[in-house]
């Protein structure tokens, strides 16, 4: 009785591992389902024979695991040896069950409206008297973000089948910041407006995130996945941004070359109403091509890490040598939050791409060195802030400025520890996922306090 007890407790526990192993296959996205199967049996068969051989199921696992290589290999090997299947991938429409086609159909045209109300929200205000060339009250600064991001989280809502409380959940906030984008009085060059303008879209984004999730928030792999959605939708944007920018170049000239002058329409339609559609176009090419394009984030980040490692530590040895200070002007302020943000963001996007099982190599070394090099410099630039806070007092960019470097201070201190010990092999890299898909909550509530409380705290300056 007890050895059959115990036979059952090893095999469920060679279960559980192998149930692991292949939820994170399945986040390599290369990988079809029937090759993620074919690998599987492989990977059964070798446990078999390892068992057979006397082998404990725990040690056939990690034995078979090790013999059949890391998951990152086996991708690079599919990649090269169905090149063709990957690329019509790309451009094509896969094989998909009859279900899952009917689903995809369907979702073409959704995407086209909500694009189109997207690209046609941004010119309602022009028929009410507020020009975009002439936007002297700060109106489309304000605003900005609540013209495509309700759009995109009804795209999600519709795409998640959310239910009627999440959606009740979802358009409070909304709600709520457009009615502080535009009943406090904001003058278009004060400190409270250029603040609302910023902090705003990084609010409703996090509210994205709650319909991106199908209202999930409490899961960590959910919040992963739209760490790893962001990342992939910046590239998507920048692609389609650049993509736009030559065909305004090419429609300008075409037209001037019959004498007629295409600047007017450019401005007033293509530009701004293209915008607000490549927003929600980015996100349905996320969805839609994913299988092939996510591997592109994580190629930057590893090209970008070191580099912004290099020239972070050539600061720091820079400040040390010339003994200067950090200038905390406001220009000076945004570079140097654009930078732990960068920061941030390439840890974030690492984090998302990386096996949690691997060993620590030397490219976790390069970002221990990044977080540790940004942490100096942000404790840096909180000493800078402090000493013109204390001698000319809190304004409003000054203080969103040292709560903001608190913020971040305190996500790359813990970072960085967590770092430390996942590289001397004494905390597992999960605890780094963790702590930072539930450092979002932060950012969210941060946002929305500079948005609702800071404008009446420092009198609408």
């Amino acid at each position: 009785m007890g050895g059959g007890t115990m036979t059952v407790a090893r095999n469920n526990d060679l279960e559980a591992q192998i149930a692991e192993w292949r939820a994170y296959m399945h986040r390599r996205r290369e990988l079809h389902r029937t090759d993620a199967e074919e690998l599987e049996d492989h990977l059964r068969s070798r446990i078999t024979e390892l068992t057979e051989a006397g082998l404990r199921a725990d040690e056939a696992f990690l034995i078979a695991v090790k013999r059949m290589g890391s998951l990152d290999e086996l991708s690079r090997e599919f990649a090269r040896e169905h090149s063709e299947r990957l690329w019509k991938q790309l451009v094509l429409p896969g094989e998909p069950d009859a279900p899952t086609a009917a689903r995809s159909r369907r979702e073409l045209p959704v995407m086209v409206l909500c694009a189109a109300v997207a690209a046609l929200a941004i010119k309602v205000p022009s028929w009410f008297g507020f020009d975009m060339s002439d936007d002297d009250g700060g109106f489309y600064a304000r605003n900005l973000s609540l013209f495509a991001l309700p759009a995109l989280a009804a795209y999600f809502v519709w795409q998640r089948r959310v239910g009627p409380r999440v959606i009740g959940v979802l358009a409070l906030p909304f709600i709520l910041g457009a009615v502080i984008a535009n009943a406090y009085p904001l003058a278009d060059d004060s400190q409270s407006m250029a603040l609302t303008a910023i902090h705003l879209p990084l609010a409703l984004w996090l509210v994205v995130g709650v319909a991106y999730v199908g209202g999930d928030w409490r899961s960590d792999r959910r919040r992963m996945d739209f760490i790893r959605f962001t990342g992939e939708w910046l590239i998507y944007f920048s692609l389609l941004g650049m993509g736009g920018g030559v065909l305004t170049a090419f429609t300008v000239g075409t037209f001037n070359a019959i004498g007629l002058d295409a600047e007017g329409f450019v401005q007033s339609w293509l530009l701004p109403c293209g915008a607000m559609a490549a927003v929600i176009v980015s996100a349905w090419l996320v969805e839609a091509k994913q299988s092939v394009i996510e591997n592109m984030a994580p190629v930057l980040t590893r090209v970008f890490t070191p580099l912004f490692a290099a020239t972070l530590l050539a600061f720091l040895v820079a400040i040390a040598w010339t003994t200067n200070g950090v200038d905390v002007e406001r220009d000076a302020l945004i570079l140097f939050d654009l930078l732990l943000v960068v920061v941030l963001g390439l840890l974030l996007y690492a984090i998302s791409a990386r096996d949690l099982t691997a060993r620590p190599g030397l490219f976790d070394r390069l970002q221990l060195a990044l977080v540790v090099s940004a942490l100096i410099i942000d404790g840096i630039v909180l000493l800078a802030i402090t000493g013109r806070i204390t001698e000319w007092g809190f304004t409003p960019n000054k203080t969103a400025a040292l709560g903001e470097n608190v913020i971040l201070l305190t996500n790359l201190a813990w970072s960085a520890w967590l770092f430390l010990g996942f590289v001397r092999g004494r905390m597992p890299f999960a605890r780094l996922e963790h702590w930072q898909t539930r450092y979002m909550i932060v950012y969210a509530v941060w946002a929305w306090t500079v948005v609702l409380a800071f404008p009446p705290v420092f009198d609408f300056a």
